[in-house]
C-alpha cells in the first residue's frame, strides 16, 4: 500500500518504513512471502542472496552493494530481497582474525540503507533464522525495524497449506485435510509440500489414478521415520521384543491421562533407523504443557524399555531414541520450565539458535551442575518406575497386544484401543 498510494501517508507525515525482517525456522516460507508481496505490490522485484557479497577479494562485496541500490533507485518503487542476510549481517567483533571484507560490506549496506531519502520508495525485506547474531546497527530504527515472525504453522495453518499444495493432485473422495494436518503436528510449509508430492508419488507406485488418504497417512510416516526397509528381516526374538517395546509405549501412554491418544503402532524397520514405532496425535495443537503432562511424556518414552524389563527381565540397545528424550526433558524442566522447588523460577540453561535445533549452554555453577544431574536422574527414573508399575498391573494387556501387533506387524489406534478395552472389561 505504501508503494502504491505513497500520498495519503506523505499527507499525515507517515515515513515509509525501509527494511522489513522476516524471522523463522527453515521451511516455513520465508522467501515465498517476500515473492508473494513483490507479487502483491506489483513492482520490480530484486532477489539477491546474502552469500553473494561475501568476496574473496575486499572490497568487491561493498562494491555489489552500491551496484544493488543505484539499480534499484532508477527502477523505484521496488523491492530489494536479501535471503539469509546472516551471511554478511553478523554482529562485528574487535577480533584481528574477523571477516575485513565481510565487515566492509555490512558497512555499506548500513550507509545504503541510511543514505535512503523519503521519497526514494525503496523497500527492502530480508529473511533469516539466525536473528540472534546479526549486527544491532542492522536492527535498529530506520533499518530493520519491523520484525516479522514467520512461525511453525498451527493446526489450521497445515491444514490450509495442504489444501494449497493439494491443488495440483488428483485427489480421492476419502481425502480428510484436517487428520492429516493433525498427524503432521510441528510440520513446516516445505515438509507439508513433501507430504503431498510423497503421497502422489506412492498412488502411481500403487496403480491408483488418485491419492488417497492412505497415501497421505504413509507419507507423514516417511517424513517423520523414513521408509520401510522392506529388506530388513528380524529374528524372531527380536521380533517379539520390538513388539512388546513399542506397545510398551502405547500402554503406558493409553493408560495416563492428558496423554495424546495413540494413532497407529508398527514393527517395521525404516530407514531412519528406527525398529518400530509408536504414533500419538493430539485433538489440537498444544502451546503450554504443565508439569504433569511433561511427566507423563517421560514415563510415556520410558514405556518401551519398562516393558523389556517387564516382560524379558533384560534390557535393550532399542531404547537408545527414547532415553535422548527423556533426558532431554526432564532437564529441561529442572534448567528452563522452573518446575522444581529447589530452584524456583530461576533459569539455569539458555537457548540459542531458537530457529535452528534450539542449542542450550548451562549457565550455573559447577556444584549446581552436579545437582541439576541428580536431579534429572530421580525425574527420570521416578516416571520410569511409574511406567514399570503400569505395565505390570495391566499385564495381560500387554500381552494381548503384543501378540496381535507381533502377528499384524502394524496395528490403528482404534485396534489397540479395542483390545485394551476387551481386557480391562474382562479384569473387572
Amino acid at each position: 500500500d505504501f508503494l502504491h498510494h505513497p500520498d495519503k501517508y506523505a499527507k499525515i507525515g507517515a515515513k515509509m518504513p525501509k527494511g522489513v525482517l522476516l524471522v523463522g525456522p527453515p521451511g516455513t516460507g520465508k522467501t515465498m512471502l517476500a515473492k508473494a508481496v513483490a507479487g502483491e505490490a506489483g513492482v520490480p522485484f530484486f532477489p539477491i542472496a546474502g552469500s553473494e557479497f561475501v568476496e574473496m577479494f575486499v572490497g568487491m562485496g561493498a562494491s555489489k552493494v552500491r551496484d544493488l541500490f543505484q539499480q534499484a533507485k532508477q527502477k523505484a518503487p521496488c523491492i530489494i530481497f536479501i535471503d539469509e542476510i546472516d551471511a554478511i549481517g553478523q554482529k562485528r567483533t574487535d577480533n584481528a582474525m574477523g571477516n575485513s571484507e565481510r565487515e566492509q560490506t555490512l558497512n555499506q549496506l548500513l550507509t545504503e540503507m541510511d543514505g535512503f531519502n523519503a521519497d526514494d520508495n525503496v523497500v527492502i525485506l530480508a529473511a533469516t533464522n539466525r536473528p540472534e547474531s546479526l549486527d544491532p546497527a542492522l536492527l535498529r530504527p530506520g533499518r530493520f525495524d519491523r520484525r516479522v515472525p514467520v512461525e511453525l504453522p498451527d493446526l489450521a495453518g497445515r491444514e490450509a497449506i495442504l489444501k494449497a499444495h493439494a491443488k495440483k493432485v488428483a485427489l480421492g473422495d476419502d481425502v480428510d485435510f484436517h487428520t492429516i494436518a493433525r498427524m503432521a503436528a510441528g510440520a513446516s510449509g516445505a515438509e507439508l509440500a513433501n507430504i503431498v508430492n510423497e503421497a502422489a508419488l506412492r498412488a502411481v507406485r500403487d496403480h491408483r489414478d488418485a491419492v488417497s488418504q492412505a497415501n497421505l497417512e504413509e507419507s507423514i510416516e516417511v517424513v517423520i521415520a523414513g521408509y520401510q526397509k522392506k529388506n530388513a528381516i528380524l529374528s524372531d526374538d527380536e521380533k517379539k521384543t520390538v513388539a512388546y517395546h513399542e506397545i510398551g509405549h502405547a500402554l503406558v501412554a493409553a493408560l495416563q491421562s492428558h496423554s495424546a491418544p495413540v494413532q497407529k503402532i508398527t514393527i517395521i524397520p525404516r530407514t531412519s533407523g528406527a525398529l518400530g514405532y509408536t504414533m500419538q496425535v493430539d485433538q489440537q495443537d498444544k502451546y503450554i504443557l504443565s508439569r504433569e503432562e511433561l511427566e507423563n511424556k517421560i514415563a510415556t518414552l520410558t514405556g518401551g524399555r519398562a516393558a523389556e524389563e517387564v516382560v524379558f527381565n533384560q534390557v535393550t540397545t532399542g531404547a537408545s531414541n527414547d532415553i535422548e528424550q527423556a533426558t532431554k526433558l526432564a532437564r529441561a524442566m529442572i534448567t528452563r520450565y522452573g518446575m522444581t522447588d529447589e530452584f524456583d523460577m530461576v533459569a539455569m540453561e539458555t537457548v540459542t539458535n531458537k530457529y535452528l535445533g534450539s542449542d542450550t549452554s548451562l549457565a550455573c555453577a559447577p556444584e549446581t551442575q552436579k545437582y541439576i544431574d541428580a536431579k534429572v536422574v530421580s525425574v527420570v527414573k521416578e516416571q520410569h518406575a511409574k511406567a514399570k508399575k503400569i505395565l505390570e498391573d495391566h499385564r495381560p494387556a500387554l500381552d494381548a497386544l503384543a501378540k496381535y501387533l507381533y502377528e499384524k506387524e502394524t496395528i490403528t489406534g482404534k485396534e489397540f484401543m479395542d483390545i485394551l478395552r476387551a481386557q480391562t472389561a474382562g479384569r473387572d
